[in-house]
């Protein structure tokens, strides 16, 4: 009788973790890649954003500072698209949880750090796509950057990194409902209030005091700010970048630790 070969081991270490993160991301990426109207849709919600606030509301809308209501709004709608985006890793991975995608991953022997990690970087890097698209929108209808190359690759950084932290958070929030439906209602009802009581369409200045409070200090504001300082050189960009960097890499460990370690009790 010819024995059977014996079991894989569960992959371990750094080097696993990271070959195995890159095979799950490939396949959320080949996923993504057969279904291009999730690509198509992710692109349209900011496309309809900026036309509506470019030519609908922008016309009534006056921010101090600003001669051209284009070059204030862009930066704000490249962070509303990356905590928009970024949302989708809550419906995403309750899909995954739900169907039993998840189940059959952690019983491969992989890394189990790779399932998380390959969902959020898979995710970002639509997320950049989207961010690419979105300047391009902006050029097309008035938007222009005020700064050097490098200050606006800086500001792009910042935006992708803040939607990629957000993704872990939004990751936490799926393994907390495991429910598409609920997870999809849950990440609007996070979203929602950070988007629009924020600078992201307007200056706070113009926002009531008790709001002008909270819209200051969240982190939407902190990176929008951080946005417009690096591409349209509104004033210093050390204190605005480093705020939005801050706030990030806060959401980032918080979130990845917590959601780690409710992967690892479902």
């Amino acid at each position: 009788m010819v024995a059977a070969p014996p079991a894989r081991v569960r992959s371990h270490g750094p080097i696993a973790f990271g070959r195995d993160t890159v095979l799950i991301t490939h396949r959320h990426l080949l996923r993504m890649w057969r279904t291009p109207q999730i690509m198509v849709l992710s692109a349209i919600m900011p496309i309809m954003f900026v036309l509506l606030f470019r030519y609908v509301f922008g016309g009534s809308i006056r921010v101090p500072g600003y001669t051209s209501y284009v070059d204030f709004l862009i930066p704000g709608i490249l962070v509303q698209t990356v905590i928009f985006g970024a949302s989708s890793t809550a419906v995403g991975l309750a899909d995954d949880v739900s169907k039993g995608v998840t189940d059959r991953f952690r019983s491969l022997p992989i890394h189990r750090g790779a399932i998380l990690a390959a969902r959020t970087l898979a995710d970002v890097m639509r997320l950049t796509y989207t961010v690419a698209l979105l300047i391009g929108v902006g050029l097309l209808v008035g938007f222009r950057m005020h700064t050097d190359v490098l200050s606006v690759l800086a500001g792009l950084g910042i935006a992708v990194f803040f939607g990629y932290a957000c993704s872990w958070l939004f990751a936490l929030l799926a393994l907390a409902v495991r429910d598409t439906e609920t997870a999809q209602l849950a990440a609007f009802l996070v979203t929602f209030p950070f988007v629009f009581a924020a600078s992201t369409f307007t200056s706070t200045a113009m926002m009531p005091p008790w709001l002008r409070t909270f819209a200051d200090a969240q982190p939407v504001t902190k990176v929008a700010d951080a946005l417009r300082a690096l591409m349209e050189g509104t004033g210093s960009a050390s204190g605005p970048a480093l705020s939005a960097l801050i706030w990030s890499a806060g959401i980032l460990i918080v979130a990845s630790s917590l959601a780690t370690w409710r992967f690892r009790r479902i």
